[in-house]
């Protein structure tokens, strides 16, 4: 009995710095900034109560609230898989809102099941989802993911993640080739309503600009600290938030498309009040 324990105990001694273990036995991952010590709680709270007053909360993910019965898709009429939301987050992947979009509803027309996208050829498949950019590596890894989906569980479902922990779900769908942290952290969030906060390109540019990590913060580890310091209960709808707000304010990207200037009024954007970079400040306000 004395010999287990010191063993289990060499073993816990090895377990990566970076690492520690919960009571409950979720990994605790390690602030990559922990002398960084925004955004506060409050901090939190006023920039989603100030994007809310502004926009509103955006009407596409209203759909994926933990207070739904169920996550619909935008007929109403069947219900959105776990694997629908995988694929969906692929074919979003280097490419707009809009373009994704249509490239799901292009391959579902054309492949009403996903053992008819497996059975299709590639180059089927690939013109199915043409509109969104990279065909053949979406394809690819759409195939890939449903033929080891088949090989491991003998059918194409991944709705045996929601009796999952959290790292065991980010364990089982890292497994799957081209499938990184981001697509991992949507699919947490919006379809199995976990608390997790995605960095995609508009997050991770506005969480730099207001000093929510540091200037020389990279993605990855903007995921780990803003997942350290933002309270579970506001991730979901502050995520939503930064996100609408960084495609729409043309004062948060280099790029003003149609709709940007559109939605975008003439009006001060409620992050400079937030923000401690003085040259982002600057360029914000050159630009209005």
């Amino acid at each position: 009995m004395h010999k287990s324990r010191k063993r289990k105990q060499l073993e816990l001694d090895r377990k990566p710095q970076s690492e520690s273990e919960s009571e409950s036995g979720t990994k605790l991952i390690k602030d990559p900034y922990p002398t960084h010590t925004r955004p506060t709680r409050e901090e939190c709270i006023a920039v989603r109560d100030d994007l809310l007053a502004l926009h509103g909360f955006p009407k596409e993910f209203a759909k994926y609230r933990r207070d739904e019965n169920q996550i619909q898709l935008d007929d109403g009429d069947a219900k959105e898989t776990v694997l629908d939301g995988l694929v969906k987050t692929v074919l979003s992947q280097n490419t707009t809102e809009v373009n994704s979009l249509r490239a799901f509803d292009s391959l579902k027309s054309a492949f009403p099941t996903w053992e008819d996208v497996l059975a299709a050829e590639s180059k089927c498949l690939e013109n199915a989802i043409r509109c969104g950019g990279l065909a053949p590596t979406k394809a690819s890894c759409i195939k890939n993911i449903l033929n080891c989906l088949l090989e491991k569980k003998g059918k194409l479902c991944l709705e045996y993640l929601r009796d999952l922990s959290v790292d065991e779900i980010k364990a089982e769908l890292s497994q799957f080739k081209g499938i990184g942290p981001k697509t991992v952290a949507c699919v947490l969030m919006f379809n199995l309503q976990l608390d997790d906060f995605p960095v995609d390109t508009h997050v991770f540019e506005i969480a730099k600009a207001i000093g929510w990590v540091p200037a020389l913060a990279d993605r990855n580890k903007t995921y780990l600290h803003l997942n350290q310091r933002i309270p579970n209960e506001l991730k979901f709808d502050l995520n939503c938030l930064l996100y609408t707000h960084g495609k729409l304010c043309r004062k948060c990207t280099k790029k003003v498309g149609k709709q940007q200037r559109k939605e975008s009024h003439e009006i001060s954007c409620p992050l400079l009040n937030y923000c401690k970079n003085s040259l982002y400040e600057i360029k914000l306000i050159n630009s209005i």
